[in-house]
C-alpha cells in the first residue's frame, strides 16, 4: 500500500514537467495580415508539440490596441501590434500617457505595414486634403490604424469633425460598405498584398491615395518609428503606380509574465523553419532575419533574446 502511495506521490510531482502549456497569439480582422500571420506562427510552433509540450492558438482581434491592453491584463499571452503603439504603450506617451505598460517586451518585428488610404475612384480623392467633406472609416476604436489615421490628421490640420462620416468599421467590414457606397475611403494600416483591399477593388474602381507632403514630414521627423514606403505598384486593380505613403512595422509581442520556455520555442520554430515562414504570406518576401530586430521599442524578451543571441543574430 506504501509503494502504491508513494508511486502515486512521486506521479503527481513530476506530471506538471509533462503538462502541456497553452499560448494564444492575439491579431486583428481575419481578411488583414495579421490573421494569416498569427496563424503561420502557430502552424510552425505546433509542429514541434510532442517534443516542446507547447500548444499555440490564434485569436482574431480588435487589432493593435486591444492586444496590448489584453497582454496587460493577462488575458493574452502575445499580440501582432504596430511598432508606433508599441513604443507609446512602453514609453507612456500618446494614447498611453502616464501609463506605461511595463511588462510589455518585444519578440521580433515581423514585417512592414503601411497605412493606405482606399477611396472610391468616383470620390474625387486624390491627397490626403481630399476627405473633408467625405465619409471615411478611420477603423475599430482600439486598432492601431485609427491612431494612426488620427495622429496624420493632427498633422495635417484635419479633425474628425471634418469629415461627413467618421466610420469605425472592423477592417473585415470596410470593402463591402466601400462597394455599396456607404463610405467613399478607409483608412488601412496592413501589409501589402492583403486580401481586403484585393476584394475592394475586384468589386470597385478603387484609387490608392498617395499620403504624402511637409505633414507628412514633419510626423516622421517627430516620430521616429514611421518610415516612407511605397504601396507597390500593380498589386490592386486599377493602380498601375507606386503610391506613396509611410508606414510602421508589424511587431510580436508579450509579456514578461510570460515564460522564458515558450518565447524561445516561438522565436525557434520562426527562425529555424524561416525561408518556409517566408512563403506563407506575400508581406514577408523582403524580411531578413536580421530585420527580426529592427523597429523593437519595448525590450526584447529573454526568450527571445537567449535564441537570437544561440543563432548568432543578436
Amino acid at each position: 500500500m506504501k509503494k502504491l502511495a508513494t508511486a502515486a506521490l512521486v506521479g503527481a510531482l513530476t506530471l506538471p514537467a509533462f503538462a502541456a502549456e497553452f499560448i494564444t497569439i492575439g491579431t486583428g480582422g481575419v481578411t488583414g495580415t495579421y490573421y494569416p500571420t498569427g496563424g503561420a506562427i502557430c502552424r510552425l510552433v505546433n509542429q514541434y508539440k510532442k517534443e516542446t509540450k507547447i500548444r499555440c492558438s490564434v485569436e482574431s482581434t480588435g487589432g493593435s490596441v486591444y492586444n496590448v491592453n489584453t497582454i496587460k491584463n493577462g488575458e493574452l499571452d502575445f499580440g501582432i501590434v504596430q511598432s508606433d503603439v508599441v513604443y507609446q504603450a512602453s514609453k507612456g506617451t500618446g494614447r498611453y500617457q502616464g501609463d506605461a505598460v511595463k511588462k510589455l517586451k518585444s519578440v521580433m518585428a515581423i514585417y512592414p505595414e503601411l497605412l493606405t488610404l482606399v477611396s472610391r475612384k468616383d470620390a474625387n480623392i486624390n491627397s490626403l486634403a481630399d476627405v473633408k467633406g467625405k465619409r471615411i472609416n478611420l477603423g475599430n476604436p482600439g486598432s492601431g490604424n485609427e491612431a494612426t489615421a488620427l495622429n496624420l490628421f493632427k498633422a495635417s490640420g484635419i479633425k474628425k469633425s471634418d469629415l461627413a462620416f467618421a466610420g469605425a468599421l472592423k477592417a473585415s467590414e470596410m470593402p463591402d460598405a466601400l462597394r455599396d457606397n456607404k463610405i467613399d475611403g478607409y483608412f488601412y494600416m496592413v501589409g501589402h498584398p492583403t486580401a481586403n483591399i484585393k476584394d475592394a477593388s475586384n468589386s470597385v474602381d478603387v484609387k490608392i491615395v498617395p499620403l504624402q507632403g511637409s505633414n507628412v514630414d514633419n510626423l516622421i521627423k517627430e516620430n521616429p518609428y514611421f518610415a516612407k514606403a511605397d504601396v507597390p505598384a500593380g498589386i490592386y486593380k486599377g493602380n498601375p503606380e507606386p503610391t506613396p505613403t509611410f508606414g510602421v512595422k508589424a511587431v510580436l509581442v508579450t509579456s514578461d509574465d510570460v515564460s522564458e520556455k515558450a518565447v524561445y520555442t516561438v522565436v525557434k520554430a520562426i527562425l529555424e523553419n524561416f525561408e518556409k515562414f517566408k512563403k506563407l504570406h506575400p508581406a514577408y518576401a523582403n524580411i531578413t532575419k536580421k530585420s527580426l530586430l529592427d523597429g523593437l521599442s519595448a525590450p526584447l524578451h529573454e526568450g527571445a533574446k537567449k535564441y537570437f543571441k544561440e543563432a548568432g543574430i543578436l
